[in-house]
């Protein structure tokens, strides 16, 4: 039997894991990944990572920190922590968050609703560690004793805790066990949200101990900000890309596809996220065909930044995605755009239609709108003819987190869908209570030691129930399958899952987003625009 975690734990000076993770432990899945041939080994860390970084927290590790090699480094990088923890409660120095952190600090009841909702603890087995009231208590003893220097009185009413470089270490892994999903939050009575505690965390150690997954920031808005785009493809690369793109498009569709780059005055700049471009190339296409056949005004921006949507700031680190936020402004700004559309990517939505407007001022507070809502408008218009008989076979909805829990757009994507495809079935819960699809914040593309592991066998592992039973009635790898993910994202999760656990293989299923789908049905393209193959 597991032994029960204690908050205290966290401060333990042994140098092994709190926990150990097996596949017994977790949630059940259905056949045939309930049993041997569903499973995993769970490869240890490496001999490398064991002796040379911090990762005592459980059995992977995905910052890959240093050890201190003496007990002054420790104590300097506890410091730098205290002032950084100090920083996060002054108004001064973040105002941004300070409200809703504030919140979750002082009236958290302890009610657990925001453990029952939490993917991430239910597939763990209920694993104490990943319970996410587990991470805001530690952080909520240290704001009482540190930041409030409640003293005595404060242990007592609030619980002691021992600061000091092995919780420091526990705790830098930790808020990497959060896909900042905000089912937490959504689900809490009073909102206390235990899903921006750990991405406040993770801003602490990079914006004063400049210590982050190197995935995110130096292969993430780093690369992003010095060349323009996070896949490292410059502005020639990317129009390369797609001029190739639409060539396809145009042979596989029978319409002559061209997408307009740096239109001064349009009604729209589309910004993509630049891993459709290199990863799902038949979304940028699709989008270039949908929008030139419904006659809108659009272009592309060969500004650097200005082409992909990408903001991985948003998932760590204020400075930098402010800094890239504002690129994205500059290049519509410099076009004289009439608003800019995001293309289908649920953190670019958050960081540039909502938390953006914390830093876009004047002359770059350019309208933003979702990609979703206009192509509803475009489905819904009665401008094409469409044949929904062509996307007749079995699809689901996933709702990315970031689009539906955290803004609210629920209902256009399903009223396409409702339109277009006759066997569409939802996903149980649905809408802004759906689950992550287990590679938020940036969890995607984050693959270092048994990382992935982790992310299909514990984060993404409820989303896979999810969409195994959505199609339970056909799992028949003969009947082909689809499920829409409007998030590039999502489909890099589900792009690795679905190969993790042969979802093609067994059951024909493909993912996709939804302007292929809408493609696929209209009726002047030729039809089979959307391949049954895998990508």
């Amino acid at each position: 039997m597991r032994q029960k975690i204690k908050v205290a734990d966290i401060s333990k000076t042994a140098r092994e894991p709190l926990t150990h993770l097996e596949g017994r432990d977790l949630m059940p899945l259905p056949p045939p990944y309930d049993g041997p041939a569903g499973q995993h080994d769970w490869p240890p860390l490496p001999a490398q990572t064991l002796a040379g970084c911090e990762c005592f927290l459980d059995d992977t590790c995905v910052v890959n920190f240093p050890q201190p090699k003496t007990k002054q480094e420790e104590d300097e990088l506890v410091g730098k922590f205290l002032s950084g923890l100090e920083k996060l409660f002054n108004r001064d120095n973040n105002w941004t968050f300070l409200q809703p952190l504030v919140l979750t600090m002082e009236h958290c009841t302890k009610c657990q609703t925001c453990s029952d909702a939490c993917h991430i603890f239910e597939a763990s087995g209920r694993n104490e560690i990943y319970r996410p009231t587990f991470r805001t208590e530690i952080v909520r003893r240290l704001y009482f004793k540190y930041v409030k220097r409640g003293g005595l009185l404060s242990a007592w009413q609030h619980g002691d805790i021992q600061l000091n470089w092995p919780l420091v270490a526990r705790l830098l892994e930790l808020c990497y066990r959060c896909n900042l999903c905000r089912r937490c939050a959504q689900a809490c009575p009073i909102g206390a949200d235990n899903g921006l505690v750990a991405r406040e965390l993770r801003k602490v150690f990079s914006q004063e101990m400049g210590i982050t997954a190197k995935e995110l920031h130096e292969k993430g808005s780093m690369l992003q900000l010095r060349v323009g785009s996070s896949t490292g493809m410059n502005a020639a690369a990317v129009r390369d890309n797609m001029d190739f793109i639409d060539e396809d498009t145009s042979e596989r569709a029978g319409i002559a596809v061209k997408t307009p780059w740096d239109v001064e005055g349009a009604d729209i700049l589309l910004i993509h996220n630049a891993g459709e471009i290199v990863a799902w190339p038949d979304n940028p296409g699709a989008f270039a065909l949908l929008l030139n056949a419904a006659g809108i005004s659009w272009t592309l921006s060969s500004e650097l930044a200005g082409y992909d949507s990408i903001n991985y700031g948003v998932f760590y680190d204020d400075a930098q995605f402010a800094r890239v936020a504002i690129k994205h402004a500059e290049a519509a700004r410099k076009l004289k755009v009439k608003k800019i559309v995001l293309g289908e990517c649920g953190h670019a939505h958050k960081a540039l239609t909502l938390i953006a407007d914390r830093v876009l001022t004047g002359d770059l507070n350019i309208p933003r709108e979702s990609s979703l809502t206009l192509l509803r408008d475009i489905v819904t218009s009665g401008r094409i003819r469409f044949d929904p008989a062509r996307n007749d076979f079995p699809v689901t909805l996933h709702d990315p987190c970031n689009l539906v829990r955290l803004m609210g757009v629920v209902e256009p994507q399903r009223e396409i869908l409702r339109k277009l495809c006759p066997q569409f079935r939802e996903m149980e819960p649905h809408g802004v209570m759906n689950y992550c699809c287990g590679g938020g914040s940036g969890f995607a593309i984050i693959s270092g030691n048994n990382f992935q592991d982790w992310r299909f066998q514990v984060s993404g592992r409820k989303k896979l129930l999810q969409i195994l039973t959505a199609f339970e009635d056909c799992l028949d790898p003969s009947i082909p399958k689809y499920v829409c993910a409007p998030c590039s994202n999502c489909k890099g999760q589900f792009r690795d899952m679905f190969t993790y656990y042969g979802l093609w293989e067994k059951h024909r299923i493909l993912y996709g987003g939804l302007v292929e789908l809408i493609v696929n049905a209209m009726s002047d393209v030729k039809p089979g625009f959307l391949e049954w193959e895998w990508h």
